[in-house]
């Protein structure tokens, strides 16, 4: 068995449904797990923009290999990190072959080397912080950060709902399967079947939105009559639900050395000018 096929055995429906959930809900003995989720939150918004403040690709570089190792640290799962590099090998070589069919030469993967180096840290990075973040912490700390209460309840509402939604996806779709029959003739590298299985994903969707849609509205109602938005107009119980949140000692020294690697990488980017 070649190593595709092997790689390709362990790629399930399960599998992928158990890498969601590690991803939607975070790690918690990571070390952007054990930091204040405020500060994270912070990291990350500064971090996506400073990169498109230079074009040096040596600073560049430098930041894609600080959020790689962030990623790695994060314990993010190999199948997204895999995804994310096909995703963007593919990219490339789509602009490279259709710059050249069109009379151009390789200057145009030097262009696109600098706006890839910045998905590419953004992207890293995101991945780096949000599954580090489960959505209790998540929604805590746009709380403290004065986001509307709104907002921050459908966030953390909607993580909690990703596990419902798969499972629900799952038997949909499994009934699609019992009730249909595959194509007996398969066709060419049994295209059929492919189609046949294509199909049946693109209608499991209706059903599953549908009975979401349903599920909500009883989730909505139940919360009302509970007094829910009392809760959040209240400030005391503001002040109770973010009383557990404490930057620490981690929190700042993160913070500084992020903006020493930052400065290293801006001296370095001016001896080595790219």
């Amino acid at each position: 068995m070649s190593l595709i096929e092997r790689w390709m055995s362990r790629l399930s429906l399960e599998q992928l449904k158990m890498t969601l959930m590690r991803t939607a809900y975070g790690n918690k003995q990571t070390l952007l797990g054990r930091m204040d989720p405020r500060m994270l939150i912070i990291w990350y918004a500064i971090f996506s923009i400073i990169p498109w403040f230079t074009y040096n690709k040596t600073v560049l570089a430098a930041y894609l290999l600080l959020a790689l190792g962030l990623a790695l640290t994060s314990r993010v799962s190999g199948l997204i990190l895999g995804l994310l590099a096909f995703s963007t090998f593919m990219n490339i070589v789509y602009v490279v072959i259709l710059a050249m069919f069109l009379g151009g030469d390789l200057n145009a993967f030097i262009a696109l080397a600098t706006l890839t180096l910045k998905l590419l840290t953004m992207a890293l990075a995101s991945i780096a912080v949000f599954s580090s973040l489960d959505p209790e912490k998540l929604s805590d700390a746009l709380l403290a950060l004065k986001a509307p209460t709104v907002f921050s309840f459908g966030i953390s509402y909607g993580y909690r709902m990703i596990p419902l939604l798969v499972e629900q996806y799952q038997e949909v779709f499994a009934s699609y399967r019992l009730r249909g029959m595959p194509p007996k003739n398969k066709g060419l590298f049994s295209w059929r079947v492919g189609y046949y299985f294509c199909k049946l994903c693109v209608l499991a969707f209706y059903p599953t939105l549908l009975n979401t849609a349903k599920r909500v509205r009883t989730t909505v109602e139940a919360l009302e009559l509970r007094g829910f938005n009392y809760a959040l107009e209240s400030g005391s119980a503001r002040k109770l639900k973010l009383a557990k949140m404490r930057i620490q000692t981690r929190d700042y020294l993160f913070s500084g050395l992020t903006i020493g690697y930052a400065a290293i990488a801006a001296w370095l980017g001016t001896q080595l000018l790219l």
